[in-house]
């Protein structure tokens, strides 16, 4: 019976005994062997009771084994839901509640905390550590390596994806087996990926970015990927002899360009270095060609599209710009109060419409009606304009989302815990500039009248409560924030007022 997603990324490299996983011990995993250890985990997730459509959410560390569980859940038709390895337990709790996730996998650490949690939601609970012990693969062992692929539909869901509200509540982006496998497909095709490619992989596998994009492309051409834990810099250089391709964020290529060990010889032999997730500074894009002769290929997408845009393979990689609409995807710029089409040029928000579209979000059909409209386009919150030789350039972004290092940030969820603290008043959130990470957040703090707050509290509050990705870089006091004549808080104002407060990180950036 046909599962298309597991069937082309999976299922076609059955007995091959070529590598798939290079790991940082110098051992290797073909695919002949990765597929037996997904068909195990697979066994399990069946003979625990799950079925075809129950969600399973992992928050576990980068390993072959966590990969491994992807696969599975694909093969047996379970929705797979990575969490990040930074939320926090009161954020997870959201999480497994809001998606019924019949299944929690989380590292042995974290056990205590979380197995309460699913056992008062009904769900069960299984470990896996970043060394690939754990409960999970102690039942696997002793199951078949082989396991009955379950039948699928294209329109199936295969993943779910949370990704930040204005409101601070989460909304899980629904995916389809279509969706993943038509990006796939588009990229793998369109960025000339082959069985002879070998991707230096130091991106998570909770994120499109380095699952259904890095992984996923890869497993498409066949390739073998180099599958590092996190990104590290010696191994980076010491690896990328060994690499044809790379993908990564801005904060990997401009750490290469601060180690002198990064040089044109090093990337003599690499065919494609692609970077998303956050803007590209255009003087890192430069730097890049001036040090290896390489231009960086920057694409465009986001956690309910997966990827929207790239710049060429041939023909010019424009620094500044996210490229062109991928084949089969439509993208148009509209005006963001009526929605209808702007002419050449013109700035708006960003629709697109193709089968890399998502299905809308899990149990908010008023949210999907409002950002997925009838006729399939999808408004994306990105305002943005067309040049005239058709090249996309993002320059902002609705509802103030700060792109951090790669990561989506909503404001609103920050400062809902900054506004609860003794002697504050209110405060605003923004993001600033910062050349490792894009942008980064700032909070601003308004106190009560007569009080002083404590920063430094104020700062540990938001640690407890909020991912680390999350936490404001600086905290300022200042006395009222800026609004309009209705009130509304201006926040371009206060972007505008702070973009240079870290100037000494960002000074290469100031031509841009």
């Amino acid at each position: 019976m046909p599962n298309p997603l597991y069937d082309q990324l999976f299922g076609v490299h059955a007995g091959k005994t070529t590598p798939f996983l290079h790991l940082q011990d110098g051992s290797t995993i073909n695919h002949a062997e990765f597929l037996a250890s997904a068909a195990q985990i697979a066994h399990v997730l069946g003979q625990s009771g799950m079925t075809p459509g129950d969600r399973l959410a992992a928050q576990v560390q980068k390993s072959p084994e966590a990969l491994a569980l992807y696969a599975a859940c694909v093969q047996a038709g379970i929705v797979f839901l990575p969490l990040n390895t930074a939320y926090t337990t009161e954020e997870l709790t959201y999480f497994i509640e809001n998606s019924g996730a019949k299944k929690v996998v989380c590292d042995k650490s974290d056990e205590p905390q979380l197995l309460p949690i699913a056992e008062s939601l009904g769900a069960q609970l299984e470990t896996l550590n970043a060394d690939g012990s754990g409960t999970l693969t102690d039942h696997a062992a002793t199951m078949p390596v082989d396991f009955p692929t379950v039948a699928r539909d294209p329109d199936d869901l295969a993943a779910f994806l949370y990704t930040s509200g204005t409101t601070g509540r989460s909304k899980g982006a629904m995916l389809t087996q279509k969706n993943l496998l038509s990006n796939a497909l588009t990229l793998c095709d369109l960025w000339r990926f082959t069985s002879d490619d070998v991707l230096l992989h130091a991106l998570p596998i909770f994120h499109t970015h380095g699952l259904f994009v890095a992984t996923n492309v890869t497993l498409a051409a066949g390739g073998a990927i180099i599958f590092l834990p996190k990104f590290d810099l010696d191994q980076m250089i010491g690896l990328m002899p060994k690499a044809t391709t790379m993908m990564g964020v801005p904060t990997f290529y401009t750490r290469l360009l601060d180690d002198l060990r990064f040089t044109r010889d090093l990337t003599a032999h690499m065919r494609l270095f692609v970077s998303g997730s956050a803007p590209l500074l255009t003087d890192t894009h430069l730097q890049f060609e001036a040090r290896t002769g390489h231009r960086i290929l920057e694409r465009y997408g986001m956690t309910e599209t997966n990827m929207n845009t790239s710049n060429p393979y041939d023909g010019e990689r424009r620094a500044g710009t996210v490229g062109f609409p991928l084949p089969g995807v439509e993208l148009k710029i509209t005006d963001p109060n009526g929605g209808e089409a702007l002419p050449q040029g013109g700035v708006g928000q960003i629709e697109v419409r193709g089968p890399n579209v998502f299905k809308g979000y899990w149990k908010m059909p008023e949210k999907t009606a409002t950002e997925l409209r009838e006729d399939g386009f999808f408004i994306t919150g990105d305002l943005a304009r067309i040049d005239e030789d058709g090249y996309v350039h993002i320059v902002g972004r609705n509802k103030d989302l700060i792109i951090s290092g790669g990561y989506n940030i909503y404001p609103k969820e920050i400062e809902l815990i900054l506004d609860e603290q003794p002697g504050v008043k209110e405060s605003a959130v923004i993001g600033v500039p910062h050349s490792d990470f894009g942008e980064t957040v700032l909070g601003l703090i308004v106190p009560e009248p007569n009080a002083e707050p404590d920063l430094g509290t104020i700062a540990e509050a938001a640690k407890k409560s909020l991912a680390r990705f999350k936490h404001p870089k600086k905290l300022i006091l200042i006395d009222e924030l800026p609004r309009n004549t209705m009130g509304k808080v201006q926040k371009n104002t206060l972007r505008d007022g702070y973009r240079d407060i870290f100037a000494p990180a960002v000074s290469q950036s100031s031509a841009k």
